[in-house]
This record gives structure tokens, C-alpha cells and sequence, in this order.
């Protein structure tokens, strides 16, 4: 969904929204989730399944016109049909790889969309 919002964007397409919008996602940046990953690797004594991830959560219609400021696209926002079996809701619970291994995730959701967008610029083409 983050792909194909920020590729719609930069390319003046419309951006898809399937069903209400109001389904939620809680995205973590790759950097924030290497780290979680290094510290279950570095054996701290975390034993069994642990979530790595950012609890705070966004809706799919909020993300999409985050995503719209931050290329400056005057995409418009098009409706879809809801997708079967789309969760309305997704959010990990990071309980315990902050209580177990201090991990908090340290980038936000507008700096990793950024650097996002960024890695997209001049490979997509554009309008």
C-alpha cells in the first residue's frame, strides 16, 4: 500500500483507497525494525516470539493524504471496493519488546515516509 500510494503520487495517478479508509495500519520504518532484529540477535535472553513494530496506528485514508503533503501531489483520492478479508484493524503489540529489550521505535511515520518517497524519486516516471 505505501508503494503504490507513494508511486501513485509521484506519478500524478490517482491514489486507490479500498472500501471506507477507515481500516488502520501501524507501519515501522525499516531502520527501527533492523534494530529490534539486532537486539533479539545479539541474545539478551529474549526467548520465544516477540513483535517489532510501532503501536501507534494510522488509517489507510489518513496515510494517503500524509502521503500526497509530503510529495506535494495533487493526486486525487479515488475510492475501490472494500478488499475481502481486509482487516479492519492492524496494530502489534510492542509490549514486550520494550519491556524485554528497551526497543522503541525512533522514526516517525512522516521521517520514514520521507526517505521513502525519496528512494522512489527518479525511479518512477513521472507526469
Amino acid at each position: 500500500m505505501v508503494s503504490n500510494f507513494i508511486a501513485q503520487a509521484l506519478t500524478g495517478a490517482p491514489l486507490t483507497v479500498y472500501g471506507d479508509g477507515r481500516q488502520t495500519r501501524s507501519l515501522c520504518y525499516v531502520d527501527d525494525l533492523v534494530r529490534g532484529l539486532t537486539a533479539m540477535i545479539d541474545g539478551r535472553g529474549v526467548v520465544g516470539p516477540i513483535n517489532l513494530g510501532r503501536a501507534e496506528e494510522c488509517t489507510i485514508a489518513e496515510l494517503a493524504q500524509l502521503i500526497l503533503r509530503l510529495t506535494g501531489s495533487s493526486s486525487p483520492i479515488v475510492r475501490g471496493p472494500a478488499l475481502i478479508d481486509d482487516p479492519r484493524r492492524r496494530c502489534p503489540d510492542v509490549g514486550r519488546a520494550a519491556a524485554e529489550l528497551g526497543l522503541a521505535p525512533t522514526v516517525t511515520l512522516a521521517d520514514g515516509l520521507m526517505e521513502t518517497i525519496r528512494w522512489f524519486q527518479g525511479r518512477v516516471d513521472g507526469p
